[in-house]
């Protein structure tokens, strides 16, 4: 059985314009910024929102005279700069993107997640991985240049799979981090590692994690995960719910196969949702991932589909 994604996932539905060639032009960007507007993100990631939970951008001319040397320029949003910053704190009501980003349009969700991660590289990126040389951003942030040899480097980006494990007809594979909340299962999920495909990695990480060998590993999407800075690549994958789990690395607490049935009575609630307990010690029901993840919709738009015969 095979399935696409229903969607876009949440976080790669946006289409505002990066305007790269505006990096290489620091008169362009420096007569843009008396109308710009910068989004300030806080060490941990939070940045200011107003009452509907939208962005709530700042004047730039409040945050300089000018483009500051650290702050990051976005792109083009309805003929405004956009650009973001690092700053100690952030004054007046705040979010986090991992609860917050739900409450986006498209582009500003894209907007925070592409300053979310470009920020976090430059959080670790002060000295040349080369030689050791302080290094200071170029290009509108979208460069660290060494201050003695003059080398550039780029934005780094740490790929990843996630994968819907499913039998070819009603059962899905999901797992759990043992500091999870009881009831609380997703997809599985690993980094790629060096001389290796995307499909090898599926194969390799599901092995690693629940011991079974998976099969027809195959690609459905992506979305941009800056926590710190991740893009998370979906596939699907076919596994025998014969084969024993086996909890290899030590990351999966547990996993189970659940029926189709109860994944769709999962979905209709609210992700992440804590449910304790109840007062007889009956489980908390499954809950699943929050919308915001890619994992959601790729377990959406596998329990969208119905039963296939693959004989």
């Amino acid at each position: 059985m095979h399935f696409d994604l229903l969607q876009l996932p949440m976080l790669s539905r946006a289409g505002f314009d990066r305007a790269d060639e505006i990096r290489d032009d620091a008169e362009r960007m420096a007569a843009g910024w008396p109308t710009a507007k910068v989004l300030l993100v806080d060490p941990n990631g939070r940045y200011p929102v107003g009452d509907s939970g939208a962005l709530h951008w700042v004047e730039a001319t409040t945050v300089a005279d000018a483009p500051p040397a650290d702050a990051v320029f976005l792109g083009v949003v309805d003929g405004v700069d956009r650009w973001t910053r690092r700053v100690d704190h952030v004054d007046g009501p705040t979010d986090d993107a991992r609860r917050g980003a739900e409450r986006l349009t498209a582009d500003e969700a894209g907007l925070l997640v592409t300053a979310l991660g470009i920020l976090n590289w430059h959080d670790t990126a002060r000295h040349s991985p080369v030689d050791g040389s302080v290094t200071v951003p170029a290009r509108g942030g979208w460069v660290r240049r060494s201050v003695d040899s003059g080398r550039d480097e780029f934005p780094r980006t740490d790929p990843a799979i996630i994968t819907v494990v499913h039998d070819g007809a009603d059962r899905i594979l999901l797992g759990r981090q043992a500091i999870w909340p009881d009831g609380w299962y997703s997809t599985l999920a690993g980094f790629v590692e060096p001389g290796e495909s995307l499909e090898q990695c599926v194969i390799r990480e599901v092995h690693e994690e629940v011991g079974i060998v998976v099969r027809e590993p195959r690609y459905l999407g992506s979305q941009p995960w800056p926590f710190p800075r991740s893009l998370m690549l979906g596939f699907a994958a076919i596994g025998d719910p014969a084969d024993e789990l086996q909890f290899l690395d030590g990351e999966i607490g547990d996993a189970r196969w659940f029926h189709r049935d109860e994944v769709r009575e999962a979905l209709s609630r609210d992700g992440w949702t804590r449910v304790d307990p109840a007062p007889d010690g009956t489980p908390p029901r499954l809950q699943l991932p929050g919308s915001i993840s890619i994992a959601r919709t790729l377990i959406e738009s596998w329990a969208a589909t119905g039963q296939t015969d693959t004989g």
